[in-house]
C-alpha cells in the first residue's frame, strides 16, 4: 500500500491556466472541509496542449494532450493526485493510474459567446457568412450540419485568450462556442449569449465534470477522494466513456453524447439513457442512436435526477444570468458593450485586482440569513449590524459599518465557504508577513507562527509553486489494477458492482449499434482527412 500520512503535505498537480487552477482549488477546498488537518501544495506545469498552439488539436496527434505531463509527475511521485476537466482524460489511462473521484457535474451544455457587434443574436439568426470559432471537431461538424450559413474557423488558446481574440478590434469572429461549465467556473456567466441545447448540439464525453486522477494503489488518497464522488455523475460519465472507448474515438473524430438519469414512475429504480452520434468532418454524414437501461442507485435525491434532456432538473444559474443580461443590455443600449477578461500575466497571481462592491452589513444579513450562525465571529458581526442600524437612525457617528469583504480585492484565494465572503471573492496577501483576519485584525499566516490559520475554519491556503521535474524522488511502486477499474474509474466499496457494470455495458451496446451502421468507416474517413491536411 502506498500513500501519504496526515503529517505530510499532499501535493496536487495542475495545469497553469487560470481555469485549471480554479478547478484544482475548488477540489482542495472541498477536501479541506473534510480533512482540516491536511495541508496541500499545488504544483503547476504546462502540457503539450498548452505548449503547441500553432496546430489544431487533432493535427498534433497526441491523445493525452492535456494530461500526459501531469500523469508523468504522478507516476514519478512528484504529486499525489491531479485535477482534470474530465473531457480531457482519455478513456484508457496509463497503467497504475485511476480516476479516484468524479465530482458533481456542472451543466454540460455548450454556450455561444458573441462579439458585441452581434449582441442579441443566436446561431440561427447570425448573418450569413458569420465566423464562429471553435477548436472542437465535434462542434464544427454539428455547426456545419445545422447551420450551413455560418463559417466555422479553428481557434486555440486558453479561455482568456480565446475571449480576447473574439473581442479584439477588427476580430474576424462573430462568436465562439465554448463549454458553459468553464465560463461558469471563471465567473463569466454574463458573457453567455445563448445556451445551446443538446437537441441542437450534443456535448463531449465527460463535459462539465471534474475528475481527480491518482495512483490506483494509493489507498490513503483513494479513501480521501471517495468522499467527493457524486454517484449519479459517475454513472453518466461511465456510460459515456464506455461508449467512446468502444468506438475508439477521441479528439481525432467528431463524437458526442447526451445522457440523462430519470426516476421511474412508482419505482425506486432509475432509468439511464444515452444518446450518441458520430459525424463526418463536414457534418453531412451522421450516425445517431440512443439506448437505456435500469440502474439501481440508493440515496438518490430527486434534485439529482435530470429533466430528461441530459440537463439537471435544478435550473442552471447561467440561464438566469443570460436572461437578465439580455434584458439589461440590448444592442441599442449604451451599456451594451462588454469587456473581455484580462489576459493574466503568468508572473502574477491568477485573477485581477478590482475593488469589491461595498455592501452594508444589513444587506448581507438579509441575503445570507442563517449562514452567519456558522461563523465564529458572528457575535461581532451582529454588533456591527446593530451599530449600523443605530447610525441609520441618527444615533451614531454617521459611518455605517461595512461588510468585512468590502475591503477585499481579488487576489489570493479564499479557500472554503465563509458566511461573509462569497465563493467568488478572494482575499489579498497585503504584506510579507501574511494575511490579516478581517474581523480581529490578527495575522492568519505568519512566517514564524502558523497556528492562527488552523483556528479559523473558513481560511485555508494551498501554496502554488512550479513543478520541478528535475528533483530526484523515489518513484512509488505502481500496480496494474485496470481489471478492477471501469474505463479508468475506481469503484468505491459502497457502490454496487452491478450498477457500474450496467452502465459500462450500456455504453458498449450503443457503440456496437453505431458500428453496425457504419460508424467506424465514418470515423476513419474523418481521421484520414485530418492527416492529409497536416
Amino acid at each position: 500500500m502506498t500513500g501519504a500520512s496526515k503529517e505530510h503535505v499532499i501535493r496536487v498537480g495542475s495545469r497553469k491556466s487560470e481555469l485549471a487552477l480554479i478547478q484544482t482549488k475548488h477540489v482542495i477546498a472541498c477536501l479541506q472541509k473534510l480533512n482540516p488537518d491536511v495541508q496541500y501544495e499545488i504544483h503547476t506545469m504546462t502540457t503539450v496542449g498548452d505548449r503547441v498552439l500553432n496546430k489544431s488539436l487533432p493535427k498534433i496527434g497526441e491523445k493525452s494532450l492535456f494530461t500526459k505531463d501531469l500523469e508523468d509527475a504522478l507516476r514519478n511521485g512528484g504529486v499525489d493526485f491531479v485535477v482534470h476537466s474530465l473531457k480531457d482524460l482519455p478513456t484508457s489511462l496509463p497503467i497504475g493510474m485511476a480516476i479516484g473521484a468524479v465530482l458533481e457535474r456542472e451543466d454540460p451544455r455548450d454556450a455561444l459567446v458573441l462579439n458585441e457587434k452581434f449582441r442579441g443574436k443566436t446561431l440561427s439568426t447570425l448573418p450569413k457568412g458569420s465566423v464562429i470559432g471553435t477548436s472542437s471537431l465535434r462542434r464544427s461538424a454539428q455547426l456545419a450540419r445545422l447551420h450551413p450559413h455560418l463559417v466555422v474557423c479553428d481557434i486555440r488558446g486558453n479561455l482568456n485568450t480565446r475571449l480576447a481574440k473574439l473581442d479584439a478590434e477588427g476580430s474576424k469572429f462573430a462568436g465562439i462556442v465554448l463549454a458553459q461549465a468553464g465560463l461558469v467556473r471563471m465567473g463569466w456567466e454574463k458573457r453567455i449569449d445563448q445556451v445551446i441545447e443538446p437537441s441542437e448540439i450534443l456535448y463531449a464525453v465527460g463535459q462539465g465534470a471534474l475528475a481527480v486522477e491518482c495512483r490506483s494503489n494509493d489507498e490513503y488518497i483513494l479513501n480521501m477522494l471517495s468522499k467527493l464522488c457524486h454517484l449519479e455523475t459517475q454513472c453518466k460519465i461511465l456510460v459515456e466513456r464506455s461508449f467512446l472507448k468502444t468506438l475508439g474515438g477521441g479528439c481525432s473524430a467528431p463524437v458526442a453524447v447526451c445522457t440523462s438519469l430519470k426516476r421511474k414512475h412508482d419505482s425506486k429504480s432509475n432509468y439511464l439513457n444515452i444518446q450518441g452520434a458520430v459525424w463526418s468532418l463536414d457534418g453531412k454524414t451522421e450516425i445517431r442512436a440512443d439506448d437505456g437501461c435500469s440502474v439501481e442507485l440508493e440515496h438518490v435525491q430527486q434534485s439529482d435526477i435530470d429533466n430528461g434532456n441530459g440537463v439537471p432538473a435544478k435550473k442552471s444559474k447561467t440561464e438566469d444570468v443570460v436572461d437578465n443580461a439580455l434584458r439589461e443590455a440590448e444592442p441599442s443600449s449604451p451599456d451594451a458593450k462588454r469587456k473581455s477578461p484580462e489576459i493574466v500575466d503568468e508572473l502574477l497571481q491568477p485573477g485581477c485586482s478590482k475593488a469589491v462592491e461595498k455592501l452594508t452589513m444589513t444587506k448581507f444579513m438579509d441575503v445570507h440569513g442563517e449562514m452567519f450562525k456558522k461563523c465564529p465571529y458572528s457575535n461581532q458581526l451582529q454588533k456591527q449590524s446593530e451599530a449600523e442600524k443605530t447610525s441609520e437612525q441618527g444615533q451614531g457617528d454617521g459611518k455605517p459599518a461595512l461588510c468585512p469583504s468590502s475591503a477585499f480585492p481579488v487576489g489570493v484565494d479564499f479557500m472554503g465557504d465563509c458566511p461573509y465572503v462569497s465563493t467568488e471573492q478572494k482575499i489579498e496577501q497585503t504584506s510579507q508577513t501574511g494575511m490579516s483576519c478581517p474581523i480581529s485584525g490578527k495575522l492568519l499566516v505568519d512566517k514564524q507562527d502558523h497556528p492562527i490559520t488552523d483556528k479559523c475554519p473558513f481560511l485555508a491556503q494551498a501554496k502554488v509553486i512550479d513543478y520541478n521535474e528535475n528533483v530526484q524522488r523515489e518513484a512509488p511502486k505502481l500496480e496494474d489494477n485496470s481489471e478492477h477499474l471501469f474505463c479508468g474509474m475506481h469503484r468505491n466499496k459502497n457502490v454496487p458492482n452491478e450498477s457500474f457494470e450496467a452502465c459500462e455495458k450500456l455504453g458498449q451496446q450503443l457503440a456496437h449499434f453505431l458500428i453496425s451502421k457504419g460508424a467506424l468507416d465514418v470515423m476513419k474517413c474523418a481521421q484520414n482527412e485530418i492527416h492529409s491536411k497536416v
